[in-house]
């Protein structure tokens, strides 16, 4: 006994990072591995990219973004299913809602300054919002119940397989809609660049051919690199004595959710296809709140050998409070179909602040979350007084009408 306790001291003490490399057993690596892990995801990230571009021409463009946006979060599952695994419900919460924060806080900022900028340059005007195309309204509303059943969770404090099932349930009905909306239209083709556009204009063989085999490489290239990525960034972590929280938080979300944002960032610099950067971090968002989600109590219970519940603690069920509560404001923001620069800006600064302060979260959090609830709350009031219209749900009533209540 004395012995164990030893062990369980000393595995305390030992940081964040060598932890998750015990567990995990990712190989500890030199911080030079970045420079060449990097590129190669960078590689897979285009890759990727190029075949769902091309691919939005032979079935729906919400339908090839959603397969995008799952091979991209596969070091996330990965690294979501080892703490699930291993039964540290703190660290597996934090990564959880860390991610989810992220990619609204910095990865839609980020589109929109891309775009911004290369609009600049390009076109030597000022980019006052993104706008969304009609059938990405499909996308908005299913964001919106991607969420949906979040506070159950929140209120009760646990996640169960009964909750797995239901989220699953959202995203594979999200998935059904997708397929009956019609594929994109034959004159945007001329928009594409080199490589895209190549792909869907060569014969049916080597077009399917190379769209798969796009889809593969980049698939197995993430896959394959995950592991020395997130190994050299824990390395990286290690020498530049980041805070643990932080790193669990923050840093390990970023790395795998690296290929998402190099895809969303290529197209956000086109300016044309911005609106597509921006539905591939939705999609990502939607992955994540639904079968993210739903996988956690279900390797949970699997490494338990019996039906279990994760138990969520108050600081745990404020994390998913504070995540809801940004989730909520950012969907209510493209209910009009656009991403307007405060907006962005907005998005952004509240997650820089919890950023910043992010090795000691405290009352500034609680003002941040109290800041996305007020916020929120000022944007339903705006839509109820027939000042903000939500455009979204209209033209879901379109597409749905015109598309989604067909039989077949």
């Amino acid at each position: 006994m004395a012995a164990s306790n030893s062990d369980k001291r000393q595995q305390a003490a030992l940081p964040v990072c060598a932890l998750l490399l015990v567990a995990t057993g990712i190989p500890a690596v030199s911080p030079l591995s970045a420079l060449w892990t990097t590129p190669l995801l960078l590689a897979a990230a285009l890759l990727i990219a190029w075949a769902a571009e091309s691919a939005q021409f032979f079935m729906a463009q919400g339908f090839a973004l959603a397969i995008l946006a799952w091979l991209q979060t596969l070091p996330e599952f990965a690294v979501e299913a080892v703490l699930a695994w291993k039964q540290d419900v703190p660290l597996l919460m934090a990564n959880l809602t860390g991610a989810l924060r992220l990619l609204v806080g910095l990865g839609w900022p980020l589109i929109y300054g891309t775009a911004a900028l290369f609009s600049r340059r390009r076109r030597k005007r000022a980019l006052d919002c993104i706008v969304l195309e009609d059938e990405q309204a499909i996308e908005v509303v299913g964001l919106i119940a991607s969420f949906a059943y979040i506070p159950v969770i929140w209120w009760k404090r646990t996640l169960t397989l009964a909750d797995a099932a239901v989220l699953a349930a959202v995203y594979v009905a999200y998935l059904a809609l997708l397929q009956r909306m019609p594929a994109a239209r034959e004159e945007s083709i001329d928009q594409l660049e080199g490589v895209p556009r190549a792909i869907v204009r060569a014969p049916r063989r080597i077009r399917n051919g190379a769209i798969c085999g796009f889809f593969v490489l980049g698939g197995g290239l993430i896959y394959f690199m995950a592991e020395p990525f997130l190994a050299s960034l824990l390395a990286l972590s290690q020498v530049w004595r980041i805070p643990e929280f932080v790193f669990v938080q923050w840093v390990a979300p970023f790395v795998s959710e690296f290929p998402e944002k190099v895809s969303a960032l290529y197209w956000a610099r086109t300016v044309d296809r911005a609106s597509t950067a921006v539905m591939n971090m939705v999609s990502s968002n939607i992955n994540q709140w639904t079968l993210l989600a739903a996988m956690l109590p279900i390797v949970y219970s699997l490494s338990r050998g019996t039906v279990s519940s994760i138990p969520l603690d108050d600081q745990q069920a404020f994390e998913i409070l504070l995540t809801f509560g940004q989730s909520l404001l950012a969907a209510l923001f493209l209910l009009d179909m656009k991403v307007h620069w405060w907006e962005a800006g907005g998005l952004f600064l509240l997650w820089v602040v919890q950023f910043a302060l992010s090795a000691h979260p405290g009352v500034v959090h609680t003002y941040i979350a109290g800041a996305y609830y007020v916020w929120a709350g000022v944007e339903i009031a705006r839509i109820l007084a027939g000042r903000r219209r939500p455009q979204a749900f209209v033209l879901f009533g379109v597409m749905w009408k015109r598309h989604l209540r067909r039989v077949g």
